[in-house]
């Protein structure tokens, strides 16, 4: 072909509107139930945004953070919109790595974010993350089975009050078990979850020094009160279950309770439960020591500051955190399936009003404080993670230690020692510690 002739092929492509310019971007998710139906709503996306094609890696969570960690902190630039939590945003904000979102649309109505969420996303005055959805921790349990039992859950249980209901739901010859907890290692897997309790026990990671706090009777409390639970009323391999694990287990109706993240309650009360019309709602436990045994957090999406695609992301982050994305939701699945906890607006609409944990959901996220987090004082913020860089290692080392009791493997003795004995030499290491 002629230089003429393809320059004219090429105008006539772009006239009839054949060629367009076509920016493609690569989302970092997670495989959790909402972020998998967003993918299923992109036919919105693309209706709007015809020049811009999302391409997905979906991963499971401890995957995913380690991939968008690594590819982060080397500048490796695989991923043009990274999904995120209020652990990683204050840290990566600091070192520069995530791009401001202060000039997302009008319409993206940044005062409409829930304070706590909005707060934790924000640095120096530049909102980092948007929130696609946001969670605490909350009981989830077995209306039927709690009934059978003679017994009513409290809306503010004690874990006396959990542990006497396990007891009483454990069905092992038909398969039940009283309670299904988190035992898969990870920082935010059994870690977020025994953090989060450790709490309510008065434990704490830290004292004000720094010094490491494995070794203090609060943390022997927790990991045997967590144990005992686990293995008498919780399922076999418990220390291979994480979130997703468990919300199977519960769904197909072999767990009298479940404690876990909020956002779990539109899957549990949804259409591919078994035991959708039998689910109670209340607040994570208490010790009676004011602090409650739930966590806050926010699975957000972010651009690392490196992208070279920006603006095809932040129309990508605006589309998918807008309000006008729960409406869609709202219009294919119903307002029980709308991503919670972000925006203020949503707990004010009256049809989500009606959803039965709406209410239980907000309550459980303002019950949450990350700047004082446990009865003791600490010189850390944080709910279920301490917010230094060195606590994704940390929490990982300390929740295969702790899955590996779960498992049998050792005491909760030997446990304590050996994360006790491993976090003071890391913290001392990274000079916390003199």
């Amino acid at each position: 072909m002629t230089l003429r002739a393809l320059l004219g092929a090429t105008a006539l492509l772009t006239l009839t509107g054949v060629a367009m310019a076509e920016t493609e971007i690569t989302v970092a998710t997670v495989n959790n139930g909402d972020m998998i139906r967003m993918q299923g709503l992109m036919d919105d996306f693309y209706a709007k945004h015809p020049d811009i094609k999302v391409n997905w890696v979906t991963l499971e969570e401890n995957v995913l953070r380690q991939n968008v960690t690594t590819d982060i902190a080397t500048g490796g630039g695989q991923y043009d919109v990274l999904t995120i939590g209020t652990y990683e945003v204050p840290i990566w904000g600091k070192q520069g790595w995530l791009a401001s979102l202060n000039d997302l649309p009008a319409d993206y109505d940044v005062d409409d974010l829930l304070p706590a969420m909005r707060g934790g996303l924000t640095v120096d005055g530049n909102l980092l993350a948007s929130p696609f959805y946001g969670e605490s921790s909350m009981v989830m349990y077995r209306t039927d089975l709690m009934e059978k039992a003679g017994l009513t859950m409290p809306e503010a249980p004690t874990w006396a009050d959990i542990e006497k209901a396990a007891a009483a739901m454990t069905d092992r010859a038909n398969d039940i078990n009283g309670i299904c907890l988190r035992g898969k290692a990870g920082w935010g897997e059994n870690m977020a979850f025994l953090t989060a309790m450790s709490n309510s026990f008065g434990a704490r990671w830290f004292d004000e020094n720094w010094v490491t706090q494995f070794d203090q009777p609060e943390w022997k409390a927790t990991l045997d009160f967590y144990l005992n639970l686990m293995t008498q009323y919780g399922p076999a391999g418990a220390s291979n279950n994480g979130f997703n694990e468990n919300l199977t287990l519960f769904n197909q109706g072999k767990c009298g309770m479940w404690i876990d993240a909020t956002v779990a309650a539109s899957f549990v009360t949804g259409k591919d439960s078994t035991v959708a019309d039998k689910v109670g709602f209340a607040l994570a436990p208490d010790n009676g020591l004011g602090k409650r045994g739930n966590w806050l957090w926010a699975w957000s999406l972010a651009i690392p500051a490196s992208s070279q695609k920006q603006d095809a992301a932040k129309a990508f982050i605006n589309w998918a955190t807008n309000k006008d994305y729960l409406a869609l939701v709202a219009s294919k699945e119903g307002w029980a399936n709308v991503p919670p906890g972000t925006r203020t607006s949503l707990y004010m609409n009256e049809e989500y009003a009606k959803v039965p944990f709406a209410k239980m959901t907000l309550d459980s996220i303002n019950a949450a404080d990350p700047t004082n987090p446990t009865v003791k004082p600490v010189p850390y913020v944080g709910v279920q993670f301490v917010a230094i860089p060195e606590f994704a290692g940390l929490g990982t080392t300390v929740g295969e230690i702790f899955s590996a009791a779960l498992a049998g493997q050792k005491t909760a003795d030997e446990a304590l020692a050996e994360a006790q004995a491993a976090v003071s030499e890391e913290m001392a290491a990274a000079g916390y510690v003199k």
